[in-house]
């Protein structure tokens, strides 16, 4: 669990402190339309947002992933499947600890992995 402070500065927008934001609040936070949201809940099993009353509530880690989700279908490119592929691997922002995410070394093990992977992949492929 990353601490509430660390998920601001990682969100970059100014969230109020409060434990529990509607999906209208979401929506207008992230710049995203509510159906959009409801659609990436069915989708990415990470999202869920606690329901009571048929209303949505979302704490910080699940505007955290929104905006993480967003981020990787909009600015990075990834398809939903594959989306949904990079959370299922565990490479989530929102579950690393504070910094780890941004660190050199850390991408620099995550490189190592994937080059390891792919190695094991032609030389079974081959």
């Amino acid at each position: 669990m990353v601490k509430a402070n660390s998920l601001d500065q990682q969100l970059e927008i100014d969230l109020p402190d409060k434990k529990y934001f509607t999906i209208g609040e979401v929506s207008e936070y992230c710049q995203l339309k509510s159906h959009v949201l409801r659609y990436w809940e069915q989708v990415f099993p990470q999202l869920q947002p606690n329901k009571r009353r048929g209303r949505r509530y979302y704490q910080k880690r699940d505007v955290a992933l929104v905006v993480e989700i967003k981020s990787l279908l909009h600015d990075q490119g990834f398809t939903i499947s594959g989306a949904k592929v990079r959370l299922a691997k565990g490479d989530s922002v929102v579950e690393k600890g504070e910094g780890e995410a941004d660190s050199i070394e850390y991408q620099i093990q995550t490189i190592r992995k994937e080059l390891k992977a792919f190695q094991q992949y032609l030389a079974n492929s081959y």
